[in-house]
């Protein structure tokens, strides 16, 4: 399993306010997406989100998302260590996704390129 790259994971109650100063830090735009009633922008190493508090709360359990050549590798190289993945692997709008938790109780998001 080839680890690309990790990006950190922020809640914020105002996305359009929060974005700008994303923005300028890593000088590019943010790429915009909606996930289960969840407004996500993508800048950089960071992810920002914003929605409903239930959504917010589940998505607050996830340590990390590390990016992944292939989700399907990372499916078998997570179960092979000990992981239990709970969740994917699914489909993304840039990719597919796997949500795993380490042996040690923590929640990692992976996530490949890949179509689906």
């Amino acid at each position: 399993m080839d680890i690309l790259g990790a990006t950190l994971r922020i809640c914020v109650d105002d996305l359009e306010s929060a974005i700008p100063f994303y923005e300028r830090l890593v000088g590019s735009e943010a790429l915009r997406f909606e996930r289960g009633g969840v407004q996500v922008a993508a800048l950089g190493f960071f992810l920002l989100m914003s929605g409903p508090e239930a959504e917010l709360e589940v998505l607050r359990k996830v340590a990390a998302t590390i990016a992944v050549s292939d989700v399907d590798e990372a499916h078998k190289t997570l179960t092979e260590l000990g992981a239990d993945v709970i969740a994917g692997p699914v489909p993304t709008p840039v990719g597919r996704n796997l949500i795993a938790r380490h042996p040690d109780g923590t929640i990692y998001e992976y996530v490949d390129r890949r179509r689906a």
